[in-house]
This record gives structure tokens, C-alpha cells and sequence, in this order.
């Protein structure tokens, strides 16, 4: 098993190295954030420990190059800021765990095997179908180059919609996934904002993606169709 170690703190990545060579790991050392993303996208890396704080990219720009560049072996993110938000910021950039400093060294150690034993499935940070993306950590969303300005269900229910392209989702699934199980708001909620929705990511373009497939629910398709007949959600 090999690991990457990405820490500028010189006695902290000796502590790492010794403590990971004892675990009987193949330890490579980086202490820089672009050396960090050459060496994983040069190594398949059975997990990569990454400290945020690393000149020349930071952790949570190491980690969006990697899973752009289609590099996905497990992140460990280390960090001494423990507020919520990085944490958030750092899993959304497409870590899979996160451990403040002070640590254990048992504790990174366990962490390590577990996401070892989870391997490395494709997680995109960015979803996408066609021309149409939206990253779910900056909010933001776009068709081709045009940014979409989406309220928070819009949001959501596009990011549902691109988790699933090609997939008919019920109006129920839709229900339960973008509001709650308890939602007792007006019955058609779903078909006005996937009206809503598709005012903003289709006719503006003169394209059809999100599509009405009757009796079932709705589809977003992988690509869209250009030029269609105007329709109704």
C-alpha cells in the first residue's frame, strides 16, 4: 500500500512518515500543494494524507484538481481550523474524511485504513450532464458558459436531477429528496418548480432537457435536445 503525504510542516510529515512506514505503508513525502496534485496524478495512491495549509495550493484546491482530473483516491484532510464551514469546505471539495490537528496518530491511522478498505469509486465534484453543470460546494450552476441564477430549491432539485440523469424520478422521490417527508404544501409543488426550473436551464437556451415523462415523473436527459416544441411541466 502506497500513501501520499502532503505537509509542509517538516516534523510533522517525519512524525507521518515514521508512523506510517511502522504501519507498513510505502510513504512519499510532498510539501507543496502543486507538487501534491503532479505526484497523485502521476501515482496511483492507495490514500493521500493532506494538510490544508500547503503553499502553492491550498488543500481544498489540491483536492478539486484531483477529482477534476479524474485522480480519485481517498483524502484525508488535515487541518488546525475545526470550524464547520471548512469542514463542509473541505468534504464538498471532494475530501473523504477530516481530522483536526492535534491528533492521535492511532486515530489517522484508523481513519487511513477505513477509507483504504472503502476504496477509490468516482465521486465528480462537479456534475454534469451535457452542457449543463453545477458545483454543488460554490452553489453555483451553469448552461455551457452561462451562469444560472437558481433559487435554493431550484438548486436543489436540479442537483437530484444531475445525480441521476437519465433517470425517471417519481414526483414522490422528488418530493421526499427536495422537501421533506412531511411536506403537506400544495399537491403540485413538484410540477411548479420543475416549471419553474426549466425556464431557467432550457428555454432561455431553446433546448429541452428536463423532460415530462407522462404518468411516471420527470427525466433529465444526459443530453439535450436542441430546438424543441414548447412544452408544459
Amino acid at each position: 500500500m502506497r500513501i501520499l503525504v502532503a505537509e509542509d510542516d517538516v516534523r510533522m510529515a517525519s512524525m507521518l512518515r515514521r508512523g506510517l512506514a511502522e504501519d507498513g505503508y510505502a510513504v512519499d513525502i510532498v510539501g507543496d500543494g502543486l507538487d501534491a496534485v503532479w505526484q497523485a496524478t502521476e501515482v496511483d495512491y492507495d490514500a493521500i494524507v493532506l494538510d490544508l495549509m500547503l503553499p502553492g495550493a491550498d488543500g481544498f484546491e489540491v483536492c478539486r484538481r484531483l477529482r477534476a482530473a479524474n485522480r480519485w483516491s481517498p483524502v484525508l484532510l488535515l487541518t488546525a481550523r475545526t470550524e464547520l464551514r471548512d469542514r463542509v469546505q473541505g468534504l464538498d471539495s471532494g475530501a473523504d474524511d477530516y481530522l483536526a490537528k492535534p491528533f492521535s496518530f492511532s486515530e489517522l491511522s484508523a481513519r487511513l485504513r477505513a477509507l483504504i478498505r472503502r476504496g477509490a469509486p468516482r465521486r465528480p465534484v462537479i456534475l454534469r450532464a451535457g452542457n449543463l453543470k453545477l458545483d454543488p460546494a460554490t452553489r453555483m450552476a451553469w448552461r455551457a458558459d452561462t451562469a444560472l441564477e437558481l433559487s435554493a430549491k431550484e438548486f436543489a432539485l436540479l442537483e437530484l436531477f444531475l445525480r441521476h440523469p437519465g433517470e425517471v424520478l417519481t414526483r414522490t422521490r422528488i418530493l421526499e429528496h427536495v422537501w421533506d417527508f412531511a411536506y403537506d404544501g400544495v399537491s403540485n409543488v413538484v410540477d411548479q418548480y420543475v416549471a419553474y426550473l426549466r425556464r431557467k436551464i432550457d428555454r432561455p437556451f431553446d433546448l429541452e432537457q428536463l423532460e415530462t415523462v407522462r404518468g411516471a415523473g420527470y427525466r433529465l436527459l444526459a443530453e439535450p435536445r436542441g430546438n424543441p416544441a414548447q412544452s408544459n411541466a
